[in-house]
């Protein structure tokens, strides 16, 4: 008899990714399963995301935390594995969780990766950028998305194991559109403050 291997969901919510998700869904092409919430992009993200065999679902915008609890009951299988369109399982992580999936997925609820982000160009290895440990494969039965938008983050009811291997980060297109990410992030705060009924003090 062959070895039994946990079945794992990548999961990705989307809006307007075409210049970022095939590498993005490339990195996942060894899951069971990929599923794309997408949030009614215009360019090609629906079309690419097809193309690379994702399953697609259109969805209107709830927020960070909605979407993606959203995804997470959407998927097959009951170990998800979640990242966003801007970033990659490296290959030293993902050959890491295969190895890891044929063994003993389940001694921990969720697992842990180092985050390596890149700013115009530079990979950041110091400072708050690095390891920026992310908790992103989780079984679904033991775990959830929780946090206030736009700064999710995935709890889980048991203990926690890490990889070593890099989940690739690269969050900015250009020095612009990291003022319009800032811009964008300070609008939805403020929104959920106010929703909160707090106030802000100078």
């Amino acid at each position: 008899m062959g070895e039994a291997t946990t079945a794992i969901s990548a999961c990705v919510i989307t809006l307007n990714e075409a210049d970022r998700i095939e590498d993005c869904l490339e990195s996942l092409s060894w899951c069971d399963d990929i599923l794309v919430v997408d949030s009614h992009s215009t360019d090609a993200t629906r079309k690419l995301s097809e193309e690379h065999g994702a399953r697609v679902i259109e969805r209107d915008w709830p927020g960070h935390v909605a979407q993606k609890e959203f995804a997470v009951r959407e998927a097959r299988h009951d170990w998800v594995l979640c990242i966003d369109a801007d970033e990659r399982i490296s290959a030293e992580l993902r050959d890491e969780i295969e190895a890891l999936r044929k063994r003993d997925l389940a001694e921990h609820a969720g697992w842990q990766m180092p985050r390596l982000s890149s700013y115009l160009g530079h990979w950041i290895r110091h400072g708050s950028w690095h390891p920026d440990r992310k908790l992103r494969l989780f079984d679904r039965r033991r775990g959830h998305w929780t946090g206030r938008d736009p700064h999710d983050r995935v709890e889980v009811e048991g203990s926690v194991g890490r990889f070593s291997g890099k989940l690739l980060h690269h969050p900015y297109r250009s020095f612009a559109d990291h003022l319009a990410t800032i811009d964008r992030y300070t609008t939805t705060m403020a929104q959920g403050l106010r929703a909160a009924d707090r106030r802000a003090r100078l």
